[in-house]
């Protein structure tokens, strides 16, 4: 079986929680528990985290480390997400969501999960996004909500 590289963002982690996306957020753990993915996370995620009421903070910890690879926000990733913003895919006020796009971009992850449908998860930013990738040497990232990755979704 071929296990997916999945980064996930902190509304995914948030959703686990959110009574709008707990079912498919749940279901989507589920296939982590059963080895058919790995996810993917950033030390930007970790902080966002810190922030987090302490249930959601908390979550990730019930998992087994082997279920996690840990990336990092480096001055590539961060050169990248500027880059975001000056070709005006998204404002200066998304940077952070910028950054989340250039880790995983960089990581070279099979896919990006998020619960974020304003600015990641959204037809017209996926394009940009990966317009400025493929014009800076990148590969194109596959962007979708965890719905649309779950067996049945």
């Amino acid at each position: 079986m071929n296990i997916r590289r999945v980064y996930i963002d902190t509304s995914v982690v948030g959703g686990f929680f959110d009574p709008e996306f707990q079912e498919d957020t749940r279901q989507f753990f589920k296939m982590l528990e059963d080895g058919e993915m790995v996810f993917v996370v950033s030390d930007l995620m970790e902080l966002e985290l810190l922030e987090a009421p302490s249930i959601v903070g908390e979550l990730l910890s019930r998992y087994s480390k082997h279920c996690f690879e840990k990336v990092c926000l480096t001055e590539e990733a961060t050169k990248l997400a500027a880059s975001y913003i000056v070709e005006k895919v998204v404002g200066k006020s998304s940077i952070e969501d910028c950054r989340h796009i250039a880790i995983a971009t960089i990581a070279k992850v099979d896919v990006l999960a998020s619960w974020n449908f304003r600015h990641i998860v959204n037809l017209d930013k996926i394009r940009g996004y990966n317009s400025v990738n493929l014009r800076n040497g990148y590969s194109i990232l596959e962007i979708r909500s965890p719905k649309e990755l779950l067996k049945n979704g």
